[in-house]
């Protein structure tokens, strides 16, 4: 695999303080797909439980920035476990804790300010929602042990990227009920499925290092396993919308993301650590296709 690297240090992030730069690849700010693809299951919820214009304006506008926050804070966590693995992986061996650029103290008090965010961010909204949010915390916290102890650890990304489904619900609704469990299983299948896309960037380095996922798991058995999560995913999002009372226009949009969830199963190839990555990046596309889809049904 060479020296292939996602990390981003061209652009918006060259013109940082030098003294920012190992804090913004901390948190990723480079990689901002992650926050949206952290966001976006909260943004169907949220347009699924059909609270009031402005409410659910600031609702989006709350979960997205809770999103990045979390996001970064959640990286933040990984990379303190996974420090010494890092180093193994060529993906990954330039992260600040990994290569030595940030040490562990100054990472945990930017750890700590983000969670202070987070927490201000939750605590405008319901109890509920409070309560999930603190939940999730348990989920963030121990996802990094998953690739430790078990083959699917991408399975326990789902239960934690797609959290903001019942909690964006809860917000928005003030309860949980059937439709928010139909939308979570969803999110769930769907992080499954683009994980383990993701995963084949660092499946040889995985390998030799002992980590695991499904991306080794499946190996060239990927697509049938990716066709089946997929498809789960936009049936049990069909589901949802039913539950909702969305209008027939809701199953006409999903055309849109089903064709791309289609398109990426097409043009796997996971040989090739880039054209994995840009097939990750495409469901920020099918998330918001998603999202206008609950918009039309709506109507």
């Amino acid at each position: 695999m060479g020296e292939y690297t996602d990390i981003v240090t061209e652009g918006w992030v060259a013109r940082l303080p030098r003294a920012w730069l190992p804090y913004v690849l901390l948190a990723r700010l480079d990689r901002p797909i992650g926050a949206w693809l952290l966001f976006l299951p909260g943004l169907w919820s949220i347009l699924l439980a059909r609270s009031a214009p402005g409410e659910t304006a600031w609702l989006v506008a709350l979960f997205l920035a809770g999103a990045f926050v979390m996001r970064g804070a959640g990286c933040v966590v990984n990379d303190m476990w996974d420090r010494d693995m890092d180093r193994r992986v060529t993906r990954t061996a330039g992260r600040p804790l990994a290569s030595g650029m940030v040490g562990m103290r100054r990472a945990a008090c930017f750890l700590a300010v983000l969670l202070a965010i987070g927490l201000t961010i939750l605590l405008r909204l319901g109890p509920l929602a409070q309560s999930l949010g603190l939940g999730s915390l348990l989920l963030v916290a121990s996802y990094p042990l998953a690739k430790r102890i078990t083959w699917w650890p991408q399975l326990m990304l789902g239960f934690t990227f797609g959290w903001g489904a019942p909690m964006g619900y809860a917000a928005a609704a003030g309860h949980l009920d059937t439709t928010a469990a139909t939308l979570y299983a969803a999110a769930i299948l769907w992080i499954l499925g683009y994980d383990t896309i993701y995963a084949h960037q660092d499946r040889e380095d995985d390998a030799i290092v002992g980590v695991r996922s499904t991306a080794r798991l499946f190996g060239s058995r990927t697509r049938p396993f990716l066709a089946a999560c997929y498809g789960g995913t936009v049936a049990l999002l069909l589901a949802a919308g039913w539950l909702a009372g969305l209008s027939a226009w809701f199953g006409v949009a999903m055309a849109v993301p089903a064709a791309l969830l289609a398109w990426q199963i097409l043009r796997l190839e996971i040989g090739d650590p880039a054209a994995c990555l840009k097939l990750f990046r495409l469901n920020r596309e099918v998330g918001l296709a998603v999202g206008v889809a609950i918009m039309l049904g709506r109507m």
